[in-house]
């Protein structure tokens, strides 16, 4: 079903020239956008489901309890470090550093994030 919908976005790369660079950027961008939006789903199921803020932890009554707040930090990571990146400071106003930090920590995260989901749908479905 994904596959069919890519497929002509692929000839339409294949009959424009574009070259492999370009065609590796759209990929690593289009990973991004994965991440973040398993990120964000992630974090909003978890946080609908536990009744409580979602936030990077590893704490846990029991091990169990703790390896679950580990995958959901690794799951979540992207879109609570983008919401740290915007916490208001002292004066009222945002950090620059903070935010860029953030963010291109959060972007990192998510390429990540989203080569290992998208690498497991096309693992399990195939291409």
């Amino acid at each position: 079903m994904l596959n069919e919908g890519l497929m002509p976005a692929v000839q339409m790369l294949q009959t424009t020239g574009m070259d492999s660079m370009t065609k590796e950027l759209l990929l690593a961008a289009f990973l991004i956008g994965v991440g973040l939006c398993m990120a964000g789903a992630g974090t909003h199921l978890y946080q609908f489901v536990a009744r409580q803020q979602a936030m990077l932890r590893y704490d846990g009554k029991t091990f169990i309890s703790s390896m679950g707040h580990v995958a959901m930090s690794f799951i979540c990571g992207p879109y609570i470090m983008l919401q740290l990146g915007w916490q208001h400071e002292e004066g009222g106003t945002l950090s620059m550093t903070s935010a860029l930090v953030s963010a291109v920590v959060a972007f990192g995260w998510a390429f990540l994030t989203g080569l290992l989901f998208m690498g497991a749908y096309v693992a399990i479905l195939g291409w």
